[in-house]
């Protein structure tokens, strides 16, 4: 037995002193520690590394004085070994009396020539390289390929094919040295989708609950925007938010205890949860200490928490604003918006009795900040004092939370940024108590250039359209300014021509001044339309017969600051003269009419983004258009049947009653938005004798025909033809009543920048009737489809829709109208 202990010792002293040979040789291990200066430093000729740069990086230099043995040596050796370039290190020392020469003795590993991967599409070939950061040259080794499976195997499984089979295969490069070829193999299999998730030990808390609080570990379902992949990390977050939730139903110690997953066939896995509920707890007292600014009435009042209510710290954190979207009430809004920014508050528990949380809110509350300084970053194109005007974070004043809000809903609404990148950044100054405000944002360009046609009237027409939305008056002068146009001022420029050829011509323009003076949020509308119908129509003929419009118009518009600062009142007056000669299409042939019309407007709009996709808020308007009573002055006797047509609606009389409202909600991350709007149109009359055969509305289809002579408004109502829905009778067709009712779902696809790919599916309903004793409200014809929205600078909004109307166009129809097409440009249908 000692013979057996001997041979064995001896033996591990002669591996061990070989292995200490490969850092140290020809010097005794038995010596002690002394001093050398180093000699020469050497390495073998390497492939892929230039030795002079590996010996720069080992810490050795000639000239310094090393301890041998001693901690250089080794620290060289492990320097090398963690370059993972090699598959053998050796270090040899030769000395000299004083001097010792180092000679470095390497192995390197072979190089991977090329990354190849077989059974994936190139798509996928290209995310899984930039993900595995993979190289060319790069030095193989165990590690590396090891690390490379794993992430693969990540990748597949955040995709949920969990069932992924990886391997790999090497490949000699016969075209360079020590190279190889590195082949994937990869089968991804089936994708495995979340059928079932089972929970266990919720005896009081329902699982429906737990489920729902996992965000993104849900099974197959309804739901065809929920997650039903399964992905480890996500799980991982999903198992904190099933606690909190436990937390939010009084279980104040609930955790998870385990959880695994189980496969139910090639397709299909499960997720098994076993978690413990513990106490139910509930608020008994709660107290305030520190705060002087609110009484505890009225924080009580804001924190919404009574005695004996179930403990829920998820509503606590929120209400006290530790936990909460700055746009929510909370205590700590209501110290921030009287300047408050050093306030300190800390909750905490303490547990009485069985089942009771006392809270003990103390506070620090600091002192208050006024603004300092307030910049911008992002705008190239807007100039800082038409941003600067919009503000209600001036400097000087007392800072506020619901006023920097504010500002931030005013700068989405100018529709000059891209509402995802508005950043308002409050910095405090702690050692003089004010506060910078950043406000950072990308600029999108809402300029838009229509190159259009449309059906209407039985002919084709052509629309050529430039919206400038950025416009600059100030600047038209200057030169240098056009780029391609004066610039800057949020100002908006109109131009539309509209044709056919000889046969139809429109032109409209019109421009707005949003701050009329540049002092107030006063704006002024200025517009200016005309067309004419000939027939003429073939080229170079000479027209003899026409139909002519030509109007003008201006209004002023005020924000309000009550009810609320979204709140807007708009106030008008238009004129129009319509000229005929020899027209055969109308009540008579030659002649001209005139109005001259009052037009006022109240609205509000609370939409966090009216430009392009909007997810929450509302915008309701009431408009009222009025033109004199004529009949009522001029002491004509409009009951006369021998009064000719000219002289009847020589001056035409009306009021307009429009209401258009919608609403916003989001519903699914912030993405998933549901629509609901209503419209409701009214065209009134003084004297039956006198009723205007002008400015009523035409309804069906997508409402662009591109042909409006008599002054018409079109409405869309999709899955139906175009003016299919609208009552005729006698010259000319139109309705002076209508109503339309749309509840859209809508769906981001694309949202980056200044372009947008939503899809959408709707719910329709509407109709239009020849006078108000005909109007039926629940005389509605219904219709339902999908359609997809692209938002593309410059082109603007552009649309198609497929809709399906369940119901006739008109008794006299046949069938029902059907399945339908629409395309839109620039419209909301």
């Amino acid at each position: 037995m000692r013979i057996t202990k001997t041979v064995i010792f001896l033996t591990l002293l002669c591996v061990l002193s070989v292995a200490k040979a490969q850092i140290i040789e020809r010097m005794n291990l038995t010596q002690k520690p002394r001093y050398y200066v180093i000699g020469n430093i050497i390495s073998n000729d390497l492939e892929y590394i230039h030795k002079d740069y590996l010996i720069n990086s080992l810490n050795l230099v000639k000239g310094d004085s090393i301890l041998i043995p001693g901690d250089k040596i080794r620290d060289a050796y492990r320097r090398l070994w963690d370059l993972r370039h090699f598959s053998d290190v050796k270090i040899e020392t030769d000395f000299r009396g004083d001097t010792v020469d180092i000679s470095i003795l390497l192995k390197e590993n072979r190089r991977v020539a090329q990354w190849k991967f077989n059974g994936v599409p190139k798509n996928e070939e290209k995310e899984l390289v930039e993900k595995m950061r993979l190289k060319r040259h790069q030095a193989y080794t165990d590690y590396l390929m090891e690390t490379n499976v794993r992430l693969i195997r990540e990748y597949y499984n955040e995709k949920g094919f969990r069932g992924a089979k990886i391997d790999f295969t090497l490949e000699r490069d016969t075209t360079k040295w020590a190279s190889y070829i590195v082949n994937f193999d990869i089968s991804k299999g089936r994708r495995m989708r979340i059928k079932e998730i089972v929970v266990e030990g919720n005896d009081n808390v329902p699982t429906k609950g737990i489920v729902k609080a996992m965000k993104n570990t849900n099974k197959l379902g309804i739901n065809i925007f929920a997650k039903t992949k399964f992905n480890d990390k996500e799980f991982a977050n999903d198992l904190i938010s099933a606690e909190e939730y436990m937390h939010s139903k009084g279980y104040r110690d609930a955790v998870v205890l385990e959880d695994s997953i189980f496969v139910i066939n090639d397709r299909r896995i499960g997720v098994w949860m076993k978690v413990k509920e513990g106490q139910k707890y509930y608020f008994r007292d709660i107290k305030w200490l520190g705060n002087s600014v609110h009484t505890d009435d009225e924080l009580n009042m804001m924190l919404q928490i009574d005695k004996g209510d179930v403990y829920d710290s998820e509503a606590l954190n929120k209400r006290l604003g530790t936990k909460s979207n700055p746009m929510e009430q909370s205590v700590s809004v209501l110290y921030r918006d009287k300047g408050y920014l050093a306030y300190i508050i800390e909750p905490i528990e303490k547990v009485v009795g069985i089942d009771s949380i006392d809270v003990e809110i103390r506070m620090i509350e600091g002192k208050q900040f006024r603004i300092n300084d307030v910049t911008f970053n992002g705008n190239t194109r807007t100039n800082d004092h038409v941003i600067r005007r919009e503000l209600y974070t001036d400097p000087g004043e007392l800072y506020s939370q619901s006023l920097l809000m504010r500002t931030y809903q005013r700068l989405a609404s100018m529709g000059q940024f891209d509402v995802t990148t508005i950043n308002p950044e409050p910095i405090p100054n702690f050692h003089n108590e004010t506060v910078d405000i950043r406000y950072s944002f990308k600029e999108v360009t809402n300029d838009q250039l229509e190159l259009s046609g449309g059906w209407g009237g039985g002919m084709f027409i052509a629309s050529v359209g430039l919206k400038f939305s950025n416009f600059a008056v100030r600047k038209f002068f200057e030169p240098k300014s056009w780029r391609p146009y004066p610039a800057g001022d949020n100002q908006t420029l109109e131009l539309k021509i509209q044709s056919n050829g000889t046969y139809y011509q429109a032109f409209s323009a019109s421009f707005t001044e949003p701050w009329l003076g540049g002092r107030k949020p006063n704006s002024l509308s200025v517009y200016f339309h005309s067309s004419r119908e000939s027939n003429a129509y073939i080229l170079g003929q000479v027209a003899s017969k026409f139909f002519s419009t030509t109007g003008a118009g201006v209004s002023f518009g005020k924000r309000l600051n009550w009810p609320d600062p979204y709140f807007t009142f708009s106030s008008g007056i238009s004129a129009t003269s319509y000229r005929m000669q020899d027209w055969d299409y109308f009540l008579f042939k030659n002649g001209f009419s005139s109005t001259v019309a009052l037009n006022l407007s109240v609205g509000r709009n609370s939409i966090d983004d009216p430009y392009q996709y909007a997810t929450q808020g509302s915008n309701i308007s009431v408009s009222l258009a009025l033109t004199p009573p004529f009949s009522a002055i001029d002491g004509q006797d409009y009951a006369n049947k021998n009064m000719s047509e000219q002289e009847r609606y020589r001056w035409i009389e009306y009021h307009k009653w429009k209401l258009n409202a919608q609403w916003f909600f989001p519903l699914y991350n912030r993405k998933l938005v549901l629509m609901a709007r209503a419209q409701l149109g009214y065209l009134g009359y003084y004297n039956e004798n006198k009723r205007s055969p002008f400015e009523g509305f035409i309804v069906g289809g997508d409402g662009l025909s591109g042909y409006n002579v008599y002054g018409t408004e079109n409405i869309g109502l999709r899955g139906y033809e175009n003016a299919s829905l609208t009552p005729s009778s006698g010259y000319g067709v139109y309705a002076s009543v209508f109503s339309k009712y749309t509840v859209e779902m809508r769906y981001p696809f694309v949202r980056e920048g200044s372009t947008l790919v939503y899809g959408l599916a709707f719910l329709e309903a509407g109709n239009a009737f020849e006078h108000q004793r005909d109007y039926k409200p629940f005389n509605l014809k219904r219709s339902a489809g999908v359609g997809v929205r692209i938002f593309l600078p410059v082109l603007g909004m552009l649309g198609i829709d497929w809709g399906y109307g369940f119901d006739k166009a008109s008794p006299t129809q046949a069938n029902i109208s059907g399945s339908q097409f629409h395309f839109s440009i620039g419209a909301q249908l």
